[in-house]
């Protein structure tokens, strides 16, 4: 298991390290950017029988859900976080083209970075409750935007199998 580069030498560093390492997975379960890495472009909208989604599908929900997480938490909750329709607006009508699958890979892995940027940030205050949200923090809303990643990533997996493209050459 790989370790921190520098050792988190305060309470507040170890959770944010904890943090940032659960936001990119790799520990107990595949790095997120590797469960997404080298998805056949002609496979993204193919389906199996039972089960519920194709990979475009898993892709642009996972990348619409995080981002309105990130959206309201950047927001704390208040006036400036305009809230979606659940559930129609967080899953894709249309299947998707590779250009597509590509521009919502990069959308996804950027928010990504901005969720760890908010994790490594000392000046965000990650137990502090939103005003206009009180019981909401900063540390509530990443830890669900790492399990919501996780549960989702292990459907992409699961799919790639039953496809025959996973593991994909590059993990």
């Amino acid at each position: 298991m790989p370790r921190p580069s520098t050792a988190p030498t305060t309470s507040d560093e170890r959770l944010r390290a904890e943090l940032v390492a659960l936001l990119r997975g790799g520990h107990a379960h595949v790095a997120t950017a590797d469960a997404l890495a080298g998805v056949p472009l002609d496979c993204i909208n193919e389906r199996i029988d039972g089960v519920a989604h194709s990979l475009w599908d898993l892709l642009e929900h996972l990348r619409i859900a995080q981002v309105d997480i990130l959206d309201f938490t950047r927001a704390r909750g208040g006036p400036a976080y305009t809230e979606i329709a659940w559930p129609d607006a967080y899953w894709p009508d249309e299947p998707g083209t590779p250009e597509q699958w590509q521009a919502t890979l990069d959308a996804f892995l950027a928010d990504l970075d901005a969720c760890v940027a908010l994790a490594e940030d000392p000046s965000v205050d990650l137990v502090a409750s939103f005003e206009h949200a009180p019981g909401y923090t900063v540390l509530r809303e990443l830890l669900l935007v790492a399990d919501h990643n996780a549960h989702h990533l292990g459907q992409v997996i699961t799919l790639r199998r039953y496809l025959g493209c996973w593991p994909p050459e590059s993990v």
